[in-house]
């Protein structure tokens, strides 16, 4: 059996710990933060009109577009919109103030 120097199973020790102890910190931070996803987090939005909205169109959000009704009239392409509920993958959105 070779002899093993105390100085090689010190160095893996400590880079085990580090390891250990780096990947705990971002675990810990990664679960600090809420999640930015899904149909709750659109309402509110502001979405840029592709093609005119009559009530019924398409619209560009967040670099997505979507299906969208007006239920403030007619918008116009390059008009933004905000959105003001989801409804499966139909989004029903006001003129901007």
């Amino acid at each position: 059996m070779l002899p093993i120097d105390a100085w090689l199973i010190a160095i893996i020790a400590v880079g085990v710990v580090a390891f250990i102890t780096i990947s705990a910190i971002w675990g810990i931070r990664a679960h600090r933060y809420q999640i930015a996803a899904g149909r709750e987090e659109l309402v509110g939005r502001t979405a840029e009109v592709v093609t005119t909205l009559n009530p019924k169109g398409v619209v560009l959000v967040e670099g997505e577009h979507w299906a969208a009704v007006s239920e403030g009239g007619r918008a116009e392409p390059g008009e933004e919109v905000t959105i003001t509920k989801v409804e499966g993958l139909k989004l029903y959105v006001t003129q901007k103030k």
